[in-house]
């Protein structure tokens, strides 16, 4: 049985983080493993608080997972301090896992920014230079390339700009796009395009956590980074599709649809 293994926060909802990855790494028929590097007080109306694990504490739960089950690949999602990111990218080093997945949550669905600037600092030179794949969206993007994305060519030019300090491969998300919800990699200086169907459901709760754990099981699999990536979108939109409607807010998704 390939093994997974999530670097993120927990979500008590269930909708996002920890709980998304191990339910996606479960739809998968994959052994799901976690490092939890923040609890989260949340629902589908938002967050209420965070309260951060200790940085050893993350460098002890990483040394326990790679001295004994060793991850086919590896996911991180939410890191929210330069010694929490720092400590991560120590243990990455140091036990050299294979398909390293970023997603790096920086920004909200509502524009809010996550981390603080000496954060992001850490995590664009720290981190980021680890990863197999980094699977931003359009607001992150911007971040990560210090330019405006409005059209598909821009989404292009920040693949190009991310792509001068960071050697790794980029999918830009393109669902905040007005005119369209396709996805931009940038593999080996190659663009390729993938369609995104735009699904009438207003519960997207956890969607990025989903998408990036579920290409983290894919290449865990075998399967290349392209052929990684479509499953996963075909994946997702099978569970937008399922249509399950939970909580006041937007809600989550049904990561077992396939069962």
């Amino acid at each position: 049985m390939k093994k997974v293994l999530s670097i993120a926060g927990s979500d008590c909802s269930g909708g996002a983080g920890i709980q998304a990855d191990i339910k996606t790494i479960t739809a998968h028929k994959m052994y799901a493993m976690s490092v939890i590097t923040a609890l989260t007080a949340q629902n589908t109306m938002g967050v209420k608080g965070v309260l951060e694990t200790q940085p050893e504490f993350i460098g002890l739960q990483l040394d326990c997972i790679m001295t004994d089950i060793f991850p086919d690949s590896v996911k991180i999602g939410m890191v929210s301090s330069p010694a929490i990111i720092n400590v991560i990218a120590e243990k990455l080093k140091e036990h050299k896992p294979n398909h390293i997945v970023l997603d790096p949550v920086m920004i909200s669905t509502s524009g809010s920014r996550l981390l603080n600037e000496e954060a992001m600092d850490s995590l664009l030179t720290n981190l980021m230079p680890l990863a197999t794949l980094i699977t931003p969206n359009i607001p992150e993007a911007e971040a990560i390339s210090g330019m405006k994305i409005n059209s598909k060519e821009d989404m292009q030019n920040a693949a190009v700009k991310i792509a001068q300090s960071y050697s790794g491969n980029i999918l830009i998300k393109g669902g905040h796009l007005p005119a369209s919800a396709d996805d931009l990699l940038y593999l080996d200086g190659e663009f390729i395009w993938f369609s995104g169907e735009r699904i009438d459901n207003p519960n997207t709760h956890g969607t990025g956590c989903t998408l990036s754990s579920s290409i983290a099981c894919n290449l865990a699999a075998g399967a290349d980074m392209k052929t990684s990536i479509q499953l996963s979108k075909n994946y997702l939109t099978g569970a937008l599709k399922n249509d399950l409607n939970l909580g006041k807010g937007s809600g989550p998704l049904n990561h077992m649809y396939q069962l």
